[in-house]
């Protein structure tokens, strides 16, 4: 905003108000005040609006009592660099929003992203972006996988072909750089930034070649090229489109000292605060891409956080940005009261409790990490899903719910579950979601005593995490107990009862030593259905309409299961019914639910 006074000669005429105010400090807050003031105290005041060319707007206005031929003009310039309000430059973060892209969304929506998402948020709020590595078709041939074949490769003292790999994931970042920034220079940036993070890939992998080693450190920086390059194309396609867009490179974020506790709160909450400040150095306009990818941490990013690392740095930096939400963006609108690919009547849900998500993701809804999602609810910032594909949706927020008996438990040791407090509600209410998981495998072990000895459970268990093995759901009787086993990668193979092999070691050898306590069979080709909803304590019958509804269809239940947060009620059918019975509860529970 620009002050001009057209008659100094009446300075010392100027009320005191006005003679505060000096470029360039002045803004539309003291501008506003002072014009009120001259409105009340002149009455006879001639106001006068002319337009100025271009993008200004000039407005004159001139007094006859008080303030004798002095004309005040201001002019307001909006740059897209400039278009953040005066309490998004808070020191403290103001008005931030964390954007979060998958690699998918990146790969095929790089374009409409940065044009109808990015540069679209930045007139309500200032914009921080975090992109996982590309994925131009299918997840297995994105870049992020590509890298992990590479780094495969290197170990085969003899082979080349780790060349041929970032040979294409140079050339395709190059192309994808060529068909969407028209500004010459910005696309000659890009190309040689590409260049050299492709070069300095393959020092790194010509290095763990000679030295027939692939170190979990290594293989953090091998695959952290693939955030690195997805952000180096955001960041150009916003400056392409006039943005004052700048890459913020995480590698070396990690500056504070490490305990010995390893990967605890603290060293979150130091990550969060370290994040902050990198993105705060490139200054009050800036529209920062920031990759997922922060640096070396103890025991590896990969191997203690999993490939959901990207999620959790977008986490940590709306935590340290004091951000007013965060933003996960996918190809769907939102959470839905099931899948809607398989239930057509699904509907988008408007909004879900953290325990909610929790238990939906871990039943086979992808929404977000429990983890990544807990450093954002602690921190009272609500996070969005929402869709790449249809940004004017406004998704599903996840919030923290006060009144969620999940959430907030009540200390102490006693529990009241008094029919009054069951039944608080008249009206029966829907449940929140119904999900499927499947690939299931069903280890039942039948203990060879009539009565359950000392330490039985705990046996079971032990052998269970001996072998890398972990339960999805548990049903026990005193001499019998059974547990639901996912994995991605089959632990069987075979089709009739005579074909079934186990494939998997890790199970071959559970089996093996769970003999001891009794005998063990395996039901292959399960699924899980669950019932999932932060009211499901207080819907009297639910669990019998599930049940009935399930029998009714003539689909049979394997197992039963209701977890302590009592939000989710579990059972396990056969995986070639999953689809049918989605529907048919869905129907029955959600469509038709009076």
């Amino acid at each position: 905003m620009r002050w001009s006074h057209q008659s100094p000669s009446h300075a010392d005429s100027i009320h005191p108000d006005c003679r505060t105010l000096s470029p360039p400090q002045t803004t539309l807050a003291p501008a506003l005040s002072v014009l009120k003031t001259f409105a009340e105290v002149t009455a006879t005041s001639a106001v006068n609006c002319t337009a100025e060319p271009a993008t200004e707007t000039a407005y004159t206005e001139h007094t006859t009592d008080f303030f004798p031929t002095i004309q005040i003009t201001f002019a307001m310039e909006f740059q897209i660099n400039r278009i953040h309000q005066k309490e998004q430059d808070l020191p403290t973060g103001g008005n931030w929003v964390v954007q979060k892209f998958g690699g998918t969304s990146v790969g095929k929506f790089a374009v409409s992203i940065a044009q109808d998402i990015v540069l679209a948020s930045l007139s309500e709020h200032r914009t921080a972006v975090v992109c996982s590595a590309r994925s131009t078709a299918t997840k297995s041939e994105g870049t992020t996988n590509r890298l992990l074949r590479a780094a495969r490769d290197v170990l085969e003292s003899d082979s080349q072909k780790f060349r041929e790999i970032v040979e294409a994931i140079r050339l395709d970042h190059v192309k994808a750089g060529q068909d969407a920034i028209s500004g010459e220079p910005i696309l000659d940036e890009f190309v040689q930034a590409v260049n050299a993070e492709c070069f300095q890939l393959l020092k790194i992998l010509e290095s763990a070649q000679f030295l027939k080693a692939v170190t979990n450190q290594t293989n953090d920086m091998i695959i952290s090229v693939g955030e690195k390059l997805s952000c180096m194309y955001m960041t150009a396609l916003l400056k392409d489109r006039g943005a004052n867009a700048v890459y913020v490179d995480l590698s070396d974020v990690i500056t504070f000292s490490l305990v010995a506790k390893g990967l605890d709160d603290a060293f979150y909450r130091n990550l969060a605060l370290a994040i902050a400040a990198k993105v705060n150095e490139h200054g009050d306009d800036a529209v920062p891409v920031i990759t997922g990818y922060f640096g070396a941490v103890p025991g590896g990013l990969l191997e203690n956080i999993g490939r959901g690392y990207t999620d959790l740095c977008a986490a940590l930096a709306a935590v340290g940005l004091k951000a007013k939400e965060l933003q996960i963006w996918k190809e769907v609108d939102g959470i839905f009261t099931a899948d809607p690919r398989k239930v057509p009547t699904a509907r988008l849900l408007d909004a879900v409790t953290p325990s909610e998500a929790a238990e939906l993701t871990f039943y086979g809804s992808e929404v977000i990490h429990p983890f990544t999602m807990d450093q954002v609810i602690r921190a009272s910032i609500p996070i969005r899903i929402k869709n790449v594909m249809n940004p004017r949706n406004a998704g599903t927020v996840i919030y923290p719910d006060v009144d969620n008996g999940a959430i907030r438990m009540k200390t102490g040791l006693f529990r009241d579950r008094s029919i009054s407090n069951l039944s608080q509600h008249d009206t029966p209410r829907r449940p929140t979601a119904v999900t499927i998981k499947r690939s299931i495998t069903v280890l039942n072990v039948h203990s060879k005593k009539r009565t359950r000895a000392h330490g039985f459970l705990m046996s079971i268990f032990s052998i269970l995490d001996k072998h890398g093995l972990s339960v999805d759901l548990i049903s026990s009787s005193e001499v019998h107990v059974s547990m639901a086993l996912h994995s991605e990668i089959s632990l069987l193979s075979g089709h009739s009862e005579e074909e079934l092999r186990i494939e998997d070691e890790a199970l071959k050898g559970a089996v093996e030593d769970l003999g001891i306590w009794g005998d063990v069979d395996l039901v292959p080709n399960m699924a899980i259905i669950s019932l999932v909803g932060r009211q499901l304590r207080s819907m009297v019958g639910i669990s019998g309409r599930f049940f009935s509804t399930l029998g009714e269809q003539g689909i049979n239940i394997e197992m039963i299961s209701q977890g302590a947060s009592e939000i989710n009620i579990s059972c396990v059918i056969e995986e070639r019914e999953a689809n049918r019975a989605l529907n048919v509860v869905h129907t029955n529970l959600f469509t038709f639910l009076e």
